[in-house]
């Protein structure tokens, strides 16, 4: 029994030894571990953020009519430039029978009015030549005269006022039939004419439409949009976590979709004080004011990207992030430089800003040196290589 138990140990220590040399013979088949190196690099370093948003007009106006009614006509299309001043579409008035009537009513009322002043008037006038033949004979006082004559002035002025009133009472029935009346020449309500010079966008009327006048009650119906499309704005959002890092007049760099190979510089100019919530998240509206465009044309509405320069350093010495290493304790960033063949030192460094690829260095390291890539990247080779 002490045999067999014995034979068995002697067995087991065998296989350990065995094994123990073959995990050995393994080991030194493996290739040594070899580090490559990278240098620094002169890079410009961005730091920025992005919103979303579209190119609008700085300034869009809307034409509006003075007097209700239906477009008799048109005279503009999108797309067209027109002057201040230019005529942009025709009213007919469609008349509201109840302030037709009034209006009707008033012109009667006030030639009754007129026809009660000049009798007063003819009154006071037989009155008045015979008081002043009598005051030329010397048989009545200058005073009794000029209290006759004071009373003969006012009928005067009665019939007058009273001849203004009728005349007004015409303009104002005549320009609720017809939208315009007798005098007005350009300045008819009928016409709806050009208020600022610039490019027409939108003309969202057709002849037969009804259209109301603008007032104090009601917005009325837009006839026309113009704008200066030379002076355009990018309109955009930037989420609250962005909202603190930025501030009026940072640069932007402007990327229009429809607009290949082209960049528009901008400057932030308005940062909205309240925040929006959309789609659970709280967004902050901006606004950034093109520069000249040059002989580039950028249609209002295009969608478009504006990033927000944060930080800029150009031709700065730089790494790659991916090389820096931290110090466990100090948590200070640190490279290893190479000064022999497979051997490295450490290098503490004075980090600037970076992009998330490349990271300025202020000092520690110089152009020359060659900086150890301490990361995995080889390893995972090695092992998609097996």
């Amino acid at each position: 029994m002490k045999r067999t138990k014995t034979l068995i140990a002697l067995l087991l220590i065998v296989v350990l030894f065995v094994v123990a040399l073959y995990y050995l013979w393994q080991k030194n088949q493996e290739d040594p571990v070899t580090y490559s190196t990278e240098s620094p690099t002169e890079e410009t370093i961005v730091v920025k953020t992005v919103a979303t948003g579209s190119i609008v007009p700085k300034e869009e106006v809307l034409i509006k009519p003075n007097i209700s009614g239906v477009v008799d006509e048109v005279y503009v299309e999108a797309g067209e430039y027109v002057e201040q001043g230019d005529l942009i579409a025709q009213i007919r008035v469609i008349p509201n029978v109840s302030n037709l009537t009034s209006a009707k009513n008033s012109i009667s009322s006030n030639q009754t009015s007129l026809q009660t002043a000049e009798i007063n008037f003819n009154t006071q006038k037989a009155i008045y030549d015979r008081q002043k033949a009598l005051f030329d004979k010397g048989v009545i006082s200058a005073n009794d005269f000029d209290q006759v004559n004071n009373t003969f002035l006012q009928a005067k002025q009665q019939v007058e006022q009273a001849r203004i009133n009728v005349t007004q009472a015409r303009q104002n029935y005549d320009i609720i039939k017809t939208g315009t009346t007798s005098g007005l020449g350009n300045i008819a309500q009928t016409q709806v004419r050009a208020t600022v010079s610039g490019m027409v966008l939108d003309v969202p009327v057709k002849a037969g439409n009804q259209v109301i006048e603008a007032n104090n009650f009601n917005e009325g119906t837009s006839i026309a949009s113009l704008a200066d499309v030379t002076k355009m704005i990018f309109e955009g959002k930037v989420d609250e976590s962005e909202v603190g890092k930025i501030k009026e007049g940072l640069p932007l760099e402007i990327t229009v979709g429809a607009i290949e190979d082209d960049k528009f510089d901008a400057v932030l100019d308005y940062i909205a004080p309240k925040g929006v919530e959309e789609n659970g998240a709280i967004q902050f509206e901006i606004k950034g004011t093109l520069k000249k465009m040059d002989s580039t044309f950028i249609r209002a509405g295009l969608s478009a990207n504006a990033s927000i320069i944060l930080e800029k350093a150009e031709k700065v010495l730089a790494i790659k992030e991916a090389l820096v290493q931290y110090d466990d304790e100090t948590k200070k960033p640190y490279v290893e430089v190479q000064i022999g063949e497979q051997k490295f030192e450490r290098r503490d460094l004075e980090l600037g800003i970076g992009d998330g690829i490349f990271v300025e260095v202020k000092s520690g390291i110089t152009k020359d040196d060659k900086i150890k890539v301490w990361n995995p990247v080889q390893g995972v080779e090695k092992f998609a290589k097996q």
